[in-house]
């Protein structure tokens, strides 16, 4: 019985011990011995005090450890919670603090940044680098964690509404806000993609998103669920196309799930005609919109594929999708598709009445893979969800998606765009009220106007305009520096224009869609 999110690997392990379940760098780690690993690792937790319930950071770049540490942290019955080693030190900070972070599994490269926030947070032990007498946070090395004895783990007091990652992302307060999703969820999605997408034991999968990125879900989970194999792919290689697809021939990659942003770059710069990727047989893509010009030359460059835009956002990991036979016009727009099975969705106008077909309102969703709801935030809670009353005094619970959609006579739903601030670039869900917040907060910024434009390669590019108080100016790289304090390098503005006056609406607003359309005519 397949109740928990290791029994994946477990199950994965007895069928096919030998079958790689991860790769990187062209070294592997087979099903029994990422088994064995994770029992080790979750042995060395327990040993630390890691009780069911806890969180465990996970500030790892990308490798096998990282696939290790997962199920290590999930076998010791904690939650883990990813760290984007490139956060800025307030962001980390804010993070270790708000999910009371005592235990962080990490490396020697990564650990002095950990060390500097000993003193005002939580942590307590370091697991992965070698300890020192003179660090701020005692640590057991790698190595102390192989050499430790596997003495296999119990579900015994889990279940399937336990913890088991909770997934940090822009907040508009300019907090980041933890997404909890539970076993239950994880695994609901894991078997659902797999079975929509049709995975096999044989398949080797893309790990292309980071394990901070919610698509990584589909990489570290359903892969397992079906014993198949996934392909870590290195920074390296994925800052430059040519020598990624490359990559993806020499690993006869069969399964690709990214942002269209990096699809885009493999078009592009990928010298895709030089390569031998016939094995390619699935190429699965969301998180923004994809340039239908740019998905059609790439359908035409894979004819064998077939290619799939996958919607929903991380608090349910996925909604709908839709299946495409042929590839787009140039100036086609792309349907979300239909809600996916064993999950209902509904389209709500402005007073909460269910809209028909045909009608705009925002999508709202009910479905097992959604989340249990956001960490430590109650206030955010009651605005996340929709409750639809049913017979009997029963409750239907559904996440607001805050996307607003239509929904045509056959079932199928057209995104329409935000309700609020949000948007994602490159897949990126990046709040601009946080990105105001972080330019504001530099002594000689009066006010600040942030807006997303249309990006060179599809999807949206963050811009700002700035009022300066009077006196000596700052440059926008000095401008920018600071706001880099407190924001991912995603967030940051790509275009930084200091103006003498803001246009206004009639009462006295900032105009941003003026600013916007004024960014768009002189791009």
């Amino acid at each position: 019985m397949r109740f928990l999110l290791p029994h994946l690997i477990d199950a994965a392990a007895e069928r096919s011990p030998d079958q790689e379940a991860f790769r990187f760098n062209g070294t592997g780690v087979p099903y029994a011995a990422l088994a064995s690993q994770s029992n080790r690792l979750a042995g060395v937790l327990r040993t630390l005090g890691v009780a069911p319930g806890d969180r465990v950071g996970l500030y790892l770049p990308k490798g096998l450890e990282a696939a290790v540490a997962v199920y290590g942290i999930l076998k010791a019955g904690a939650a883990y919670v990813p760290l984007d080693p490139k956060l800025p030190a307030a962001r980390l900070h804010a993070v270790l603090n708000d999910c009371g972070l005592r235990h962080v599994v990490t490396t020697d490269a990564l650990r002095s940044r950990l060390d500097g926030l000993a003193a005002t947070t939580p942590l307590r032990h370091l697991v992965g680098p070698t300890d020192h007498a003179e660090a701020a946070v005692p640590s057991i090395s790698w190595s102390d964690v192989e050499a430790a004895p596997d003495r296999g783990w119990s579900a015994a007091g889990l279940t399937g509404h336990d913890l088991a990652y909770i997934m940090y992302t822009s907040g508009s307060t300019g907090l980041p806000k933890g997404i909890v999703h539970t076993h239950a969820s994880s695994l609901s999605y894991a078997t659902l993609a797999a079975d929509v997408y049709g995975l096999r034991a044989d398949d080797r999968l893309s790990g292309f998103p980071p394990l901070h990125f919610d698509q990584s879900i589909f990489d570290y989970m359903s892969g397992p669920s079906v014993g198949a194999t996934t392909v870590i792919i290195s920074e390296g290689h994925m800052m430059m196309p040519a020598s990624l697809s490359q990559l993806m021939a020499d690993e006869r990659l069969t399964v690709w799930y990214s942002v269209p942003y990096a699809l885009v770059q493999l078009l592009l710069r990928g010298a895709l005609d030089q390569r031998d990727l016939s094995s390619l047989r699935w190429v699965l893509f969301g998180g923004e919109v994809f340039p239908p010009k740019h998905l059609r030359a790439l359908m035409l460059q894979w004819p064998q594929a077939r290619f799939s835009n996958v919607y929903g956002p991380a608090e349910v990991n996925q909604c709908t999708f839709h299946h495409m036979d042929t590839p787009p016009a140039d100036d086609a727009v792309l349907p979300i598709g239909p809600i996916w099975p064993n999950a209902e969705g509904l389209v709500l106008g402005p007073d909460e009445a269910v809209l028909p077909p045909g009608e705009a309102g925002e999508l709202v969703v009910r479905t097992p893979t959604m989340m249990q709801g956001y960490w430590n935030r109650p206030a955010l809670n009651d605005r996340a969800f929709y409750h639809r009353p049913r017979a009997g005094g029963r409750t239907d619970l559904f996440y607001r998606t805050g996307d607003l959609v239509r929904q045509d006579e056959a079932g199928t739903y057209w995104f329409l765009g935000r309700q609020d601030r949000q948007i994602k670039a490159r897949g990126y869900r990046i709040e601009l009220d946080e990105v105001e917040a972080a330019l504001l907060a530099h002594a000689a910024v009066a006010e600040a106007a942030v807006y997303a434009v249309p990006g060179p390669n599809g999807g949206h590019q963050v811009q700002a305009a700035l009022l300066l108080h009077p006196g000596p100016a700052p440059t926008p790289r000095e401008i920018l520096a600071h706001a880099a304090q407190n924001l991912p390098a995603f967030a940051l503005p790509a275009r930084l224009d200091i103006i003498d006056q803001f246009p206004r609406t009639s009462t006295g607003k900032i105009d941003r869609r003026a600013l916007r359309a004024r960014a768009v005519t002189t791009t």
